[in-house]
Order: C-alpha cells, then sequence, then structure tokens
C-alpha cells in the first residue's frame, strides 16, 4: 500500500487562507492514500511558552490575558472558516481550551510548590498542535476531504526526556502500523486522510512529550518510516531547499536536488529547511524527501535522496546570528589538555549547549553558540570556577558548504573575521 506523507509547517496555517491552501493542496491529490503533519498555527508555540512563562512564575494575571489571546487567534481563524457556528469544530476547540484551563488552574492550586519546567512545557505547549489538527481534520471533511484525525500521543512512544524525547522506534513502528494501516486498509473512499499532530509523543506513564524545536519534520519522517512509505514532503514558504537563505542572500538559488549526506550536513550546521533530526530515519529507509512551495505547489522544488556522485552547482550559505564567540584559558596558565577538555564539555553537556564551531591552541580554547543557550543555566558561573573567559557577543557564524575564495570575499568584505576555520569542504567565520 502506498502511502505519502505531507507536513504542513506552522507559518503556513497561520490564517484561513493559509488551512484553504491546506485543502487545495490536498486535492491535487485524489486518489492518494496521504498522512498530514501538522504544526501549531502560526507563533502559536511562541505564545504557549509565554503563558508557560507566566503560570511557572505563578504571574496569574498575565497568564489569564495571554490564554484569551491565544484563544482569540485560534477562533478568529474558525469563524472565518467555518460559516454554520453550530459546527462540531466549535465545541471541540472549546473543549480543548477549558482542558487547557483547568490544567493552569490546577497548578494555581500548587503555588509556591517546586514545578518541573520541561515536563509543564510539554503538557502545556502541546495544545498548540491539538488544536491546530481539530481544526484543519474538520475544515478538509467540510471542503469534501473526509479523513480521520489521529492523536499522536496514542502512537509516537517516547522516553520521559521532556521537550527533547527520544523515541521507541520499534514500539512506534509497529503502534503506527496497526492503528494507520488498519485505516487506509479498511476505508474505502478513493481518498483516505490521516491527519496527525507534529511534535508530539507520548511515554510510557501515559504523559504528553515533545520532540524538540521545530520536531514536526521529526514527526513527518517517523510516521514514513513507520509506514515503509516511498515519500515525505515538505510543504515550505520557498520554492525548495535554497543555496541561503532569501531573506539574508537576494541572489540565493534553488538547489533542485541533494544527497541525503548533505541536507545531514546542512542541518546540522543550522540551515532552517530540515529539522537536524529528520534526515537519519529516511536515509536509513531510502525514503526520497521533497521540499517543496506551498503557494506554488505545481512546482518541483528540491528533492532530497540517496546519491553516490552528486555534484554541487553553487556554494551554500548558512547564516547563524546572535552567537558568542567565547575564549576558555586555564586560570593558572597552564596548557590545554584533554582533562580540561573533558570538564568543559562536561558543563556544556550538563546545561545543553550546543557547541557550533570550535578551536583550541596550547592555552586556550574556543567555542561559538548561541547567545540564547548561555543564557539559560548558569554556564559561564560554572566555567569561571577554574577558568578565565574571554568573549564577543553579538557575532555571527557563517558556514559555507563547498566554498571558493569568490564566495568567502563576497560574505566577508568590510567585515571583522574573529575566527576562521576550513576544511575540505566546509569554512566556518565567525565575523562582527
Amino acid at each position: 500500500m502506498d502511502i505519502k506523507v505531507f507536513k504542513f509547517g506552522g507559518a503556513l496555517v497561520n490564517s484561513a487562507k493559509g488551512v484553504m491552501n491546506v485543502a487545495s493542496i490536498i486535492r491535487r491529490y485524489p486518489g492518494d492514500n496521504i498522512a498530514v503533519i501538522i504544526s501549531a498555527m502560526g507563533k502559536t508555540t511562541n505564545a504557549l511558552e509565554e503563558l508557560l512563562g507566566f503560570y511557572m512564575s505563578d504571574n496569574a494575571v498575565p497568564m489569564i490575558d495571554s490564554y484569551y489571546r491565544i484563544k482569540a487567534f485560534h477562533f478568529d481563524i474558525l469563524q472565518e472558516l467555518f460559516k454554520e457556528k453550530t459546527h462540531p469544530v466549535f465545541k471541540e476547540t472549546e473543549d480543548l481550551f477549558e482542558h487547557l484551563h483547568g490544567y493552569l488552574r490546577r497548578g494555581q492550586f500548587t503555588r509556591g510548590k517546586k514545578r518541573e519546567y520541561n515536563f509543564e512545557y510539554d503538557q502545556v505547549v502541546s495544545y498548540g498542535e491539538l488544536l491546530a489538527t481539530t481544526i484543519i481534520h474538520h475544515y478538509l471533511s467540510l471542503s469534501g476531504i473526509p479523513g480521520c484525525l489521529f492523536d499522536a500521543r496514542e502512537f509516537i512512544r517516547t522516553d520521559s526526556s521532556y521537550r527533547d524525547a527520544k523515541v521507541d522506534w520499534a514500539l512506534t513502528g509497529k503502534k503506527i502500523r496497526l492503528k494507520m494501516k488498519d485505516y487506509f486498509r479498511m476505508n474505502k473512499s478513493p481518498r483516505k486522510v490521516a491527519v496527525i499532530q507534529g511534535f508530539i509523543g507520548g511515554d510510557k506513564e501515559g504523559n504528553t512529550t515533545t520532540l524538540g524545536r521545530e520536531g514536526s519534520d521529526y514527526s513527518a519522517a517517523i510516521v514514513a518510516w513507520s509506514l515503509k512509505t516511498k515519500e515525505v514532503t515538505i510543504w515550505k514558504d520557498v520554492p525548495g531547499v535554497m543555496n541561503a537563505d532569501p531573506k539574508w542572500f537576494k541572489h540565493a538559488k534553488k538547489l533542485d536536488v541533494l544527497s541525503y549526506r548533505e541536507a545531514i550536513e546542512l542541518a546540522y550546521y543550522g540551515a532552517s529547511v530540515i529539522h537536524p533530526k529528520t534526515i537519519k530515519p529516511l536515509e536509513n529507509a531510502r525514503i526520497k524527501l521533497f521540499v517543496k512551495s506551498f503557494l506554488q505547489p505545481e512546482q518541483d522544488g528540491t528533492t532530497i535522496e540517496h546519491l553516490v556522485n552528486w555534484k554541487v552547482l553553487h556554494p551554500i550559505y548558512i547564516l547563524k546570528q546572535n552567537q558568542v564567540l567565547i575564549s576558555i584559558s586555564p586560570i593558572d596558565f597552564s596548557f590545554i589538555l584533554e582533562e580540561n577538555l573533558s570538564q568543559i564539555f562536561h558543563i556544556l553537556a550538563k546545561h545543553h549547549v550546543k557547541v557550533n564551531v570550535m578551536q583550541n591552541s596550547a592555552i586556550s580554547f574556543t567555542l561559538c553558540v548561541d547567545a540564547d543557550h548561555l543564557i539559560e543555566g548558569h554556564v559561564l558561573a560554572a566555567l569561571q570556577k577554574n577558568y578565565s573567559l574571554r568573549y564577543n557577543d553579538n557575532v555571527e557564524l557563517l558556514t559555507i558548504r563547498h566554498y571558493n575564495p569568490a564566495a568567502i570575499s563576497r560574505v566577508t568584505k568590510g567585515r571583522k573575521i574573529l575566527m576562521e576555520q576550513k576544511t575540505r569542504n566546509t569554512v566556518h567565520l565567525v565575523v562582527q
């Protein structure tokens, strides 16, 4: 049985018009079985994170204000999509908000007690995907595309590493095949559509978990791997994978084809088109990944597949802003040895700090990290117990794959280079 997997991100379904376009794309595939993975609408994840912050600090008044803003955003979309106000989607959406409100209220009774942020994050922020799939499922049905709404928490089984849950692949695959293949096999309509939340799963205790920020791409890969599909399509607001972010490089070009390996490298270095964990399960199962335009679905987009002799035609640029360059030296002016590196990486791992690029000399170890990662926790204080620190903030990390002198000159002209690191295919430049 051939099943297509489509993933639609939050930026694409941030309005009634976006939801309508999801339906128009699915109509282009009248005889296909389609599993549709949906992210939270628009900036709902950010809004729920703000709501969670007020909840964790017992700040009741702004918490309730934030709650009602999120609710109004979704009901504005509902009002535009569904002219009949007695449609069941209104009650189902209201019920979800009531569940969220009840959770927040119960938390008020434990005021002053310590709450575990990562656990609370997953229970609250997951409502974004639950709301989005409820609305889109009902709109598809209203548009003549009936289907089934599945709850990802029932079959994407994870451990309890909240905010970055690890998937139990064997159990997840078994549950997805059992639930979804039966649906596709037994449904007699020519086009069978399953709507599923991205980003979320469930642990063995029955608690909601999340797969890491931007994890809906990963959800699509999990479903595709489990169902042994031939392809996954990630719909984006760009024509495909570009050789640079068009917002920063006005002459960006679309890459027609990428190898799995190249896509993994780009994702690892920070390319925003594809989630880093998405590619590997697709590569393992030799499932093609298409990145296509949400606004121009008839265009080919980019194909990512197994390629032995892939040839690059253009340098590929990746920009990471809001970076900090830190140089770490022992207080006693001794050399940087393996035991120092072990201690430094232990601190970084404990505080979940990802190193984007690193370089060492005899007496210092220099690394470039996201500024946000230093704000969370007490990383600098932990390092300063045994090391002196020098750092530059508000710097940028430019990574160029398949670089040449002209490509480097193009992005560094008139800028101060604080660190440069080259390998055969990649150059990293930390610049001000």
